[in-house]
């Protein structure tokens, strides 16, 4: 086997940070799935990640961006252990400096999703009060819009 490939190695790595994310986002937004698209699902938001961390220019940012679909896939599977693994470690990464308030919204987002599937609404509606004061913090009102949305549809 060659050491290097015959082809760009970290233009493939955006291609599928990208690409894998997009057809994560597809399975999410079906109302339904079968057993073999809710794996394939699980498969694709975790190659997203992947090649988010194999790319030079990958950012704390990109790391919350990665971890937040793993841990609503988890979330829409009912797996609420690793749904709320995944959405802690999208806490931690957008916690970081620089990482903008919408990204922490959905990083409690993801948390209070994960507490609702675990049955614990008190904790989840912590989680929900944390995301809203991130929103309010969020300059772009397109990307506020979007998670005081998402937000809505926990309730």
């Amino acid at each position: 086997m060659p050491t290097q490939p015959d082809f760009n190695l970290e233009a493939a790595h955006r291609y599928f940070s990208a690409d894998c994310f997009n057809r994560t986002w597809e399975f999410i937004e079906k109302t339904s799935r079968t057993p073999e698209e809710e794996e394939e699902m699980l498969r694709l938001c975790f190659a997203s990640h992947y090649h988010w961390t194999q790319r030079p220019d990958c950012t704390a940012s990109n790391l919350s961006i990665g971890y937040w679909p793993i841990s609503r896939v988890f979330a829409l599977l009912g797996q609420a252990d690793k749904a709320r693994r995944y959405a802690q470690r999208c806490l931690e990464a957008s916690q970081s400096e620089g990482v903008e308030p919408a990204l922490l919204g959905y990083a409690y987002e993801a948390l209070a999703r994960a507490e609702l599937i675990a049955g614990n609404r008190d904790k989840a509606q912590d989680y929900i009060e944390k995301a809203h004061q991130a929103a309010v913090r969020e300059p772009d009102p397109e990307d506020r819009r979007l998670l005081l949305a998402d937000l809505a549809s926990l309730v």
